[in-house]
Order: C-alpha cells, then structure tokens, then sequence
C-alpha cells in the first residue's frame, strides 16, 4: 500500500512499494490488452521549478519517444506527489478522439480518488477507463499489434 507519510520524501523509491508498482503494471497490461494503444505511469516527487504538471507531463511523454507508437495512440499517467499535481498526456490521434473532456475527467476521477488518500486504486482506475477508450477507438489486431511500450512504471526523483 502507498504510505501517505511517503509523500514528503524526496527519493522515489519511497513513493510506491514493489505490490504497488506490480498492481499498476498489471492494470495497464490489462488495459493493453484489447487495444493496440500504449499506457505508461510516471510517478515522482516534484516537478522541476517552471513547469506545471501538463507541462511536465508532455516533456515525459517526448523524452521516452511515447509519440513514436504506430498508431501514434500513447498514453501518460503523470503523477507528482510533493507538488499533490497530476496530469495526463494523450497523443496526437487518441487526443483526436476522446477531446479534452475526456482528459479532464480522468484527471478529476483520480483527484477524487488521491483525496480520500486512495492513490493507486485512482490510478488503476484511470488506466482502465484509458483502456476502454483506447479499445473503443483502436482494437486490438493480433495479426499486427505488439507491445512497443515498456509496461513498468517510470519513476524520476
């Protein structure tokens, strides 16, 4: 379980034990299961001074080449803790198809979830509505589809 006295620490390695990180990982290969779209989560401590977490979220996303899927459907859960700030990033064609108020959502969905001190259970559940959307508007193909994405969580300082 997340330790909520965690939250003030600055290494990572803190800020989610091992069952936790397997519990996020299990969700985005669930949720990559039905669809050839790409999930990851980065989780840190705080973002750098100057940046706000979108901001942040979308320099994450470009630096471990996210936009570089085939279908040009990734997604990134950013998370950074200190700071108590979130964001999600999508990519070109599923921004296209969900919009901003899909985004929106998902991010008050998980603000909901973080408050009530339920850190992972909001993430987890914002990977799966991803993946449903991400299901919904790219199908999984087998003949075609692999896995372009690592599915392990990233974790800055």
């Amino acid at each position: 379980m997340w330790n909520p006295l965690n939250l003030f620490k600055s290494k990572t390695d803190n800020l989610l034990s091992a069952s936790d990180k397997q519990l996020l990982v299990q969700a985005i290969q669930a949720a990559e299961q039905n669809t050839s779209g790409e999930i990851r989560v980065f989780v840190e401590s705080s973002i750098p001074k100057k940046q706000d977490a979108l901001q942040r979220a979308t320099e994450i996303f470009f630096k471990n080449k996210m936009n570089e899927t085939k279908d040009r459907n990734g997604v990134l859960v950013y998370v950074a803790v200190s700071d108590k700030k979130l964001a999600i990033y999508g990519d070109q064609r599923i921004h296209e198809k969900v919009g901003v108020e899909f985004w929106y959502q998902q991010v008050q969905e998980m603000t909901g979830h973080f408050k009530q001190a339920h850190y992972v259970d909001g993430m987890v559940r914002v990977i799966d509505a991803v993946g449903h959307a991400l299901k919904d508007h790219f199908p999984y193909d087998r003949t075609t589809d692999q896995n372009e994405l690592s599915d392990e969580i990233m974790m800055g300082k």
